[in-house]
């Protein structure tokens, strides 16, 4: 396993909701954030992956919600991919607070699209280890 990707965001306040904390929904976006960044930084584009006839899909995601967060705090984001050299991986990541408190752990499972035949492709790990720059980001 690698080292956690981690990527700072700051909650806004049309992102809360009537109790003055983060939507529930928001973690999600928060997390896809984490994803999306994490694949930038190891060089792979959304336009990269088309080209390689591949998408992200999301399969089943898990969010434990530990301590609130409120209209300005800031957060980390991490993200750690896990392989299980299958046609699923693992994602977990932690969203903590700025003073070191968890705020949110959440698990996702996802795999690779096949754009054109509409399946998982069987090992996902290489086609990201093909498309970054670097595959170490992933734990390659």
């Amino acid at each position: 396993m690698s080292e956690p990707f981690s990527v700072r965001v700051t909650v806004r306040g049309y992102e809360t909701d009537v109790q003055g904390h983060l939507n529930q929904a928001v973690y999600l976006n928060y997390a896809e954030h984490a994803r999306w960044s994490l694949l930038q930084a190891a060089g792979i584009t959304q336009s990269g992956l088309i080209a390689q006839g591949v998408g992200p899909v999301a399969l089943e995601t898990t969010i434990r919600y530990t301590r609130e967060l409120l209209a300005g705090d800031e957060a980390d984001v991490t993200c750690v991919f896990t392989w299980s050299g299958g046609k699923v991986f693992t994602i977990e990541q932690t969203i903590t607070k700025a003073d070191g408190t968890v705020a949110a752990e959440i698990t996702a499972v996802g795999g690779l699209l096949d754009l054109e035949r509409r399946k998982l492709v069987p090992n996902p790990q290489d086609v990201f280890r093909g498309l970054a720059k670097d595959p170490g980001l992933f734990g390659l």
